[in-house]
């Protein structure tokens, strides 16, 4: 073939402009022209195609195009005198010129930036720049149609789209007007360009994936077609709306291209992302979900799993449970067969749940598996099918409470400087970790893909110097994520299993907290000068979600006062505590050591202080007198020491059921501390009484109920306020009989079976004994004060002893920390055994005798 081409080529270079011209005017008839040209063009576009030559072979490659070109010029002029007036215009012939000449243009032995120097300045001495030539005949053929330029849109929009990105400046100067002139046409026709705007929207996309397209020929389109739509008023604002469109397309395609080959997919993501997401916004669904399986598949090679779960969630949202046909392809195979809109939305679902399983998210699981269910049984009536999807949601949720699931951390990313693409520059994301993934892991991971950029020590935002500067610099800490209200968790002792799961996923909030020294040091007491800076993120969507990490879109800073740093620290002591406690009664199989440790450090003098030291920082009459803003956090910190002690008391008692015999004296001294510590407390800050739940289902011990009222933790020195409950008439109490132990401990072991036998119960035990009732209004009687009055006026026997013991009590409430249980004020007496009032013994009864 190559010395077919190289005669034709020879033949070709013999023959001037008189020898073409004689050649087509021995045409005997139209027709026949029309073919040979027809065959002519083809022929060449199949040869240019094929590359005949080595690459290597650079003369006889630019001698063919040399004679290539000669001829298709020759062939152009025959196409303008012959076949361009209405009567003999053909649309085919004129169409296979242009792709022709488009072909010739942009073949690989043209591109001369691949060409070393040397070699590119002697193919231009001796042949020049044949682009150049080849563009301006293109660009004067197209000029020359007239009104017949509407038939060649939007077929020729991708042709002259490939020529225009040839890197060739002069080239793309002259081409790109082009463009403007098919929006003019279709403009005038039809009242818009919106066939002209889809072709070039979707034609971009493969061609600046394939490698073509630059940062300038970017700032060249923007310049030169905003340039011709102000010169025409009709398509000024139209035409500008459609330039920002395709320069911010450009613009996130050449992010894409510039990280699709690197072996760390994570910016490869983040890419995909912002164009998925431009695609949703000008509503192309084709390219939209085009790049969701992109992503979905990215993620599923890094096994992301929940993040390629989320991803297909967003192409489920899009079809409906109805028999209509897909109206966007789907990739991969199995798509041939999901033909109904149905059929693929359940596929998908299913595929679904697999990838949630696998990422340990159950209870997102758990709703898919709800909306299948509800499908097989109300409308398709699939009972196999609804068997099969109830059985797999019942497996998810054991999951739930037996399959262990390590919360994951949470990182803040800066990526400051000019150096960075624009899509990190100056930018902060929120990043989810791996399980059980270090933050030097995870900074490695990180900055695999920029080598030379310089990790930042301070975790305070930088200045100027740094952002505006050229190089690159990464900052990375842990942050906190912020917990959302859940109405439906507060106030119920719900297993930690379950709670835990909501503290790390679906957050959107997210903090940091720098501590700092402000005013005189106190070298004996830390806590009286520590200042709190919290920085609070905002991302643009909740973690998890379509990717591991999402922009922080605000930031907000706010000072916490000592007292205030107080106040929040003993709130998360008593939560670790009390979760401490839950966690045994849960599974009592679980190590000792974890709960010695966290008791000890608190009840234990020679390691605690921590109560002293808060009191001498803020209870003195100096601190109230000078900061009388603080007396409503003041009378909340003393309230979370008072309520730590019931806390404390529980851990120790199931502390020393499984304490071992060699750790005996251990718990023996953990004990000691621990009266001395609730006799002081209790006589300074009142007695707290905690409410247990007893779960009356096989199994399921009693657990502590205390949800923390963080919204009322006031940062403007806020008085507390306690809200009281209403107590109900309080019946005549029964008269208590006397028991000895073995009776006593029988009736306890009657009291945690969920069948009540007809003994009467000693109203001595401890509320927190009670197993709790199914009957709500019952089961608040037991927040009641003691002090309550009796339905006849008369106070019971049990509310005048607690009575003539403490001299005032306040009634039940919720505290303003939150806990719920019985609060008495405080005493110099030392406390006396805890009660319960004469109306829980007497409903008690009741139930019992039923």
């Amino acid at each position: 073939q190559s010395h077919y081409v190289a005669c034709m080529a020879a033949i070709l270079s013999q023959m001037d402009k008189d020898h073409y011209s004689t050649y087509i005017q021995a045409f005997p008839s139209r027709p026949e022209l029309m073919d040979f040209l027809m065959e002519t063009f083809i022929l060449f576009k199949d040869l240019i195609g094929k590359t005949v030559y080595p690459g290597d072979w650079v003369v006889m490659n630019m001698v063919q195009n040399r004679e290539f070109l000669r001829a298709i010029n020759h062939f152009a002029t025959t196409l303008t005198e012959m076949f361009l007036s209405n009567s003999d215009f053909e649309l085919q012939l004129w169409n296979n010129y242009f792709h022709l000449a488009v072909a010739f243009l942009t073949q690989e032995s043209l591109q001369l930036e691949n060409f070393s120097p040397a070699k590119r300045n002697s193919i231009l001495a001796k042949y020049g720049d044949m682009r150049a030539t080849i563009g301006a005949s293109i660009r004067d053929m197209w000029y020359s149609l007239g009104q017949r330029k509407i038939e060649f849109i939007p077929g020729m929009v991708g042709p002259i789209l490939e020529m225009t990105l040839v890197p060739e400046v002069e080239l793309r100067k002259s081409t790109i007007p082009i463009f403007f002139d098919m929006m003019l046409c279709e403009h005038r026709l039809t009242g818009s360009f919106s066939r002209f705007e889809d072709e070039i929207l979707r034609r971009l996309d493969s061609e600046v994936e394939g490698g073509r397209g630059d940062e300038q020929y970017m700032q060249l389109f923007k310049s030169i077609l905003l340039s011709c739509c102000q010169s025409h008023p009709e398509l000024a604002k139209p035409g500008e709306d459609f330039v920002r469109l395709v320069s911010e397309l450009l613009e996130r395609l050449l992010d894409y291209r510039a990280v699709m080959n690197d072996e760390n997919k994570t910016y490869s993501m983040s890419c995909t992302v912002n164009l998925l997401n431009f695609y949703k916004e000008i509503d192309r669904q084709a390219m939209y979900i085009r790049y969701l399986y992109k992503l979905k598949d990215l993620h599923i090679s890094y096994e992301n799993y929940t993040e390629g779960a989320y991803t297909l969630l967003l192409h489920a949202r899009l079809l409906t449970w109805s028999e209509e046909s897909n109206a966007a392809p789907v990739p991969g195979p199995h798509s041939l067969h999901l033909h109904t809109q149905r059929q693929l939305k359940e596929a998908l679902y299913n595929q679904i749940i697999e990838y949630f399983d696998q990422g340990k998210m159950w209870e997102e699981a758990i709703h898919i598996c709800k909306e299948l269910a509800e499908q097989y049984e109300s409308h398709v009536f699939d009972y196999e099918m609804l068997s099969d999807i109830l059985q797999r949601e019942a497996k998810f949720y054991e999951k739930i409470l037996k399959v262990l699931r390590p919360s994951p951390d949470y990182f803040a990313v800066g990526y400051y400087g000019q150096g960075f693409p624009t899509f990190l520059r100056n930018k902060v994301f929120i990043y989810r970790g791996k399980e059980y993934e270090r933050r030097e892991d995870f900074e490695m991971r990180l900055l695999s893909p920029f080598p030379h950029a310089e990790k930042l020590k301070s975790t305070s935002p930088p200045g100027q110097d740094i952002t505006d500067s050229p190089g690159q610099y990464i900052q990375c800490f842990t942050v906190q994520p912020a917990e959302e209200a859940k109405a439906r968790l507060k106030g119920r002792s719900i297993p930690e299993q379950i709670t835990n799961f909501y503290k790390a996923n679906h957050v959107q909030r997210f903090s940091y907290s720098r501590p700092f020294k402000r005013g005189p040091n106190d070298p004996d007491n830390e806590f009286a000068n520590m200042w709190i800076e919290r920085t609070a993120f905002r991302t643009a969507y909740p973690l998890p979600g379509i990717l591991r990490w999402f922009v922080v879109t605000s930031t907000e800073t706010i000072i916490i006062s000592p007292l205030e740093n107080a106040i929040e620290t003993m709130m998360k002591t008593n939560e670790k505590i009390m979760s401490e406690i839950n966690r045994h009664q849960n599974d009592p199989s679980l190590p000792i050591n974890p709960l010695s440790m966290l008791l000890n450090g608190i009840v234990d003098p020679a390691v605690m202080g921590g109560f002293a030291k808060y009191e001498k920082a803020f209870f003195q009459e100096p601190y109230m007198q000078e900061h009388p803003e603080d007396a409503g956090n003041i009378e909340k910190l003393k309230d979370l020491i008072a309520w730590q002690i019931p806390l404390l008391a529980e851990g120790i008692r199931i502390h020393g059921q499984k304490v071992t015999e060699d750790l005996r004296p251990f718990h023996e001294r953990m004990e000691q501390c621990f009266e001395q510590l609730r006799t002081k407390v209790e006589s300074q800050y009142g007695v707290r009484e905690m409410m247990f739940f007893e779960d009356r289902r096989s199994g399921r011990p009693r657990s502590i109920a205390w949800v923390p009222d963080w919204d009322r933790l006031s940062h403007a020195g806020a008085r507390q306020s306690l809200r009281s409950m209403e107590a109900p008439p309080t019946p005549k109490p029964a008269p208590r009989p006397s028991e000895s132990e073995d009776h006593r401990n029988e009736c306890k072991e009657n009291r945690a079976s969920f069948i009540f036998g007809p003994r009467r119960q000693d109203p001595r035990q401890s509320i927190s004994e009670l197993p709790e009732p199914k009957d709500e209004k019952w089961r608040l009687s037991c927040n009641m004060s003691e002090s309550s009055p009796s339905t006849d006026g008369k106070q019971p026997r049990a509310s005048r002893a607690a009575a003539g013991a403490q001299p005032s009590t306040a009634g039940s409430s919720l505290s303003p920390t939150g806990f719920g249980g019985r609060v008495k004020s405080a005493s110099k007496l030392p406390p006396l055994p805890r009660k319960f009032s004469a109306a829980v013994y007497e409903t008690f009864l009741e139930q019992s005798n039923a």
